[in-house]
């Protein structure tokens, strides 16, 4: 960037840039829009969009919420593929009574060739735990032991049955592509906790990226300032962290200082570059994560008790365990929003569920319930949200209907089940209800729109006043929908 750096009264003005910086703000566009009958042409007789003229700042300083806030950071560990909830936390009797029975009622199929109208009862057991009396598969017996520090919520609903859309309903507001994500909205709203780490890390799977890929923390529309900043699955997770071999503390803090004043210099006479902005910030939190990011990436400073609980000592639990551990670190550390992944479709069993469920569950079951419980000991609990599940649930009838082994679950959209803990979310117990089927959701319905209104709350931002200035319109996390914040979510 410096060394293409021109001073200002030596800067070209014949080139393609400054023409069309010259005529953005002419009358040039619009005279032709009225000559050609543009659409948008401004009519005498209605009030003009006036362009923003001011110098809009965005950084990532810590900004007070609008109201008294219970939460101040999240975790959220995304199942990607759609855990299927009437196997694991939402026990339907009715279907092992009509196991391969024709299911009475109708089924939207997301894979109609693989259909089957036959229903499939859970073949693992479920039983009561903790003091809330919670119904848990003896697939999550970690979970069942910090079950009564969660709540699960049993009715959620986007109605979308594709993972591409259901994942974009979850993460960002609306089934389209392109819209920021979750932690986009809470950093931007919020800020970060602290100049030394990201305010918002993305953690991928080492099997690759899910459905959808980048655009699971991508910025979208908000300032490049508020995308995830991705860890990589195995070291090193954040590439050329390290100081140039070839260069002393002394000469690359020279180097810097150099590089940074040519940065000012540039930005100076391009104050409303935003984009330029967040660059040259990039850079400065680049620098100061040389010693922060190394320290808090790193697992040996914690207890071989720590490393046992997050099952680092089992090769089955260690990759996974391992990123839940680096997440309390860095929220320790001040990183305002940390989200970790699962990869692409693991949770997705549209055959072989008898073999695949069990293996998904044994990888995260330990990690996720060792988080909770470190956090809660730690006290960070009760300002830190932890969310876990997947983008939807899945089907009461046999899918791929060819043997015992082979047999799935096609994709449930309607009525699925997720559970969150800590940050000023109800512990113990359950939230909502689906039919006797576990088809659709038929008691305190949670839409995604819904779950986002009630989380903005609990960080303590109302979700009307969150908006973003796009194109002449405010835009939000919510955009429309009628998100409420739901009494029965909350402590």
């Amino acid at each position: 960037m410096a060394d293409q750096y021109q001073p200002p009264d030596s800067a070209p003005n014949s080139s393609r840039r400054h023409f069309l910086a010259q005529t953005a703000m002419s009358t040039g566009p619009l005279a032709v829009a009225m000559l050609l009958g543009h659409p948008n042409q401004v009519m005498a007789d209605s009030d003009p969009i006036k362009p923003n003229l001011g110098n809009n700042s965005f950084d990532l300083i810590p900004k007070a919420p609008d109201h008294s806030a219970s939460a101040t950071a999240m975790i959220s560990l995304f199942m990607q593929g759609g855990p299927s909830h009437v196997d694991l936390l939402d026990p339907k009797p009715l279907l092992n009574k009509l196991h391969l029975q024709k299911f009475p009622g109708k089924i939207k199929y997301d894979n109609a060739a693989q259909a089957s109208s036959r229903i499939l009862g859970s073949p693992w057991k479920f039983k009561q735990f903790g003091e809330s009396g919670t119904d848990v598969s003896e697939l999550l017996p970690c979970f069942a032991n910090i079950v009564d520090d969660a709540l699960v919520i049993r009715s959620m609903h986007t109605g979308v049955n594709n993972h591409g859309q259901s994942i974009h309903a979850l993460n960002s507001g609306r089934t389209q592509q392109g819209r920021p994500s979750l932690g986009s909205w809470l950093t931007y709203g919020l800020g970060g906790q602290t100049n030394e780490l990201p305010a918002y890390v993305a953690m991928t799977d080492p099997g690759g990226l899910p459905v959808e890929g980048v655009l699971n923390w991508s910025n979208g529309w908000l300032p490049s300032l508020f995308q995830g900043t991705v860890l990589r699955p195995a070291e090193p997770r954040i590439l050329n962290l390290d100081r140039p071999a070839n260069y002393s503390p002394t000469l690359q803090a020279g180097f810097l200082e150099a590089v940074n004043r040519l940065n000012q210099k540039h930005l100076s006479s391009r104050p409303r570059e935003q984009e330029l902005h967040a660059r040259i910030a990039n850079f400065k939190l680049a620098q100061r994560m040389q010693t922060s990011a190394t320290e808090a990436l790193d697992l040996s400073r914690e207890t071989k008790a720590t490393h046992r609980m997050y099952g680092l000592d089992d090769e089955t639990t260690r990759e996974f365990g391992q990123r839940c551990l680096i997440a309390r670190r860095l929220v320790e550390r001040g990183v305002r929003f940390v989200q970790l992944f699962t990869k692409n479709q693991f949770w997705d069993h549209h055959g072989s569920l008898m073999n695949s469920l069990p293996k998904s569950c044994k990888k995260i079951d330990r990690p996720s319930a060792a988080l909770v419980k470190d956090l809660k000991q730690r006290g960070m609990l009760d300002n830190t949200v932890v969310h876990w599940g997947g983008e939807m649930g899945r089907l009461p009838v046999i899918q791929n209907d060819t043997g015992l082994s082979n047999v799935g679950r096609d994709h449930n959209t309607y009525g699925f089940t997720m559970w969150v803990a800590g940050g000023g979310f109800r512990q113990g117990g359950t939230l909502g209800a689906t039919d006797e089927f576990g088809h659709h959701a038929v008691e305190d319905k949670v839409n995604h729109f819904d779950y986002h209104a009630t989380l903005l709350s609990l960080f303590g931002m109302d979700p009307a006043k969150l908006v973003f200035k796009r194109n002449g319109r405010a835009q939000s996390l919510l955009d429309g929908q009628p998100g409420r914040v739901i009494p029965g979510l909350l402590a």
